[in-house]
């Protein structure tokens, strides 16, 4: 004999499977999450900071 599936757990199951696959076609489609990017925006922002804190008066 087979094993016994609870039906229920098994639509569900399908359907959280179905709607990553789309999740992960939708953001490979449209790129970085709106945290990454400002992620990589405050990085560079204190990269620049950090760079103008280290240069010399000249005069």
């Amino acid at each position: 004999m087979g094993e016994v599936v609870n039906l229920r757990q098994a639509k569900k199951q399908a359907a959280r499977k179905a709607a990553r696959s789309v999740a992960d076609a939708s953001a490979a489609k449209h790129g970085r999450t709106k945290a990454e990017r400002e992620l990589e925006k405050a990085r560079a922002k204190k990269a620049v900071r950090e760079l103008d804190g280290h240069k010399r008066d000249t005069k």
